[in-house]
């Protein structure tokens, strides 16, 4: 059985360099658009919160599967064609962006609403206000909830599975199927392959947490 190794060990890379791929990008991406929604949130400007609550409670409360299903069969009657990876990874980011919106919004709150007050008060804009008194501030209390959000993301990148991405999910099935004999042993590397991931990102939340705590 051990000439079969090379091969299996060879397709659980591949599997998990996709998984790392949809995770990377739709990290970035969710990143960027929950950034966003949160300064939307907090906004003086009516429309803009309206948006990002509308936002927030559509995607938060829709379940994944569906925002798939919508992705894959939707955008390409939109005149959107793109691989099945990056229909993933657009799901993936549009869904996870709320998340991380409000657990931003969250930190924001957690900020003593007297320091913008005195910040407005000296002339400073909204934006000169979030920017450089609040999102510091906040930063320091959405580490823990933003690694909980990114954990979560990489679990839900194995939905992309059911849509034809085969990521490490996706490769266990295919596998299982080729190399039976090898049940347990896919089934431990994919769990011990997930299990790493979630560990890099605990780490990393770690580290800043010690460092901003150190900083304040």
């Amino acid at each position: 059985m051990d000439e079969y190794l090379p091969e299996l060990m060879r397709r659980l890379l591949d599997g998990f360099s996709i998984t790392v791929y949809l995770l990377g990008w739709s990290a970035l991406f969710a990143t960027i658009i929950g950034t966003i929604l949160a300064v939307f949130r907090v906004s003086p400007v009516p429309p803009l919160r309206a948006f990002g609550t509308s936002y927030v409670n559509i995607f938060r409360n829709t379940p994944l599967v569906v925002l798939f299903v919508l992705a894959v069969e939707g955008l390409p009657t939109l005149g959107v064609q793109v691989s099945f990876q990056w229909f993933a990874i657009i799901t993936l980011s549009t869904y996870t962006s709320s998340f991380i919106c409000e657990a931003l919004r969250s930190g924001i709150n957690t900020v003593d609403p007297g320091q913008a007050e005195a910040a407005r008060s000296v002339g400073m804009t909204f934006g000169q206000t979030l920017g450089e008194i609040v999102m510091p501030q906040a930063s320091r209390a959405v580490i823990p909830p933003l690694a909980s959000v990114y954990i979560a993301l990489t679990k839900n990148t194995a939905i992309a599975a059911a849509f034809g991405v085969v990521e490490a999910t996706g490769q266990l099935s295919n596998l299982i199927r080729d190399f039976p004999q090898f049940l347990y042993f896919s089934f431990f590397a994919i769990a011990a392959g997930y299990i790493l991931i979630v560990f890099v990102i605990s780490g990393i939340a770690g580290t800043l947490e010690r460092r901003l705590a150190v900083a304040r």
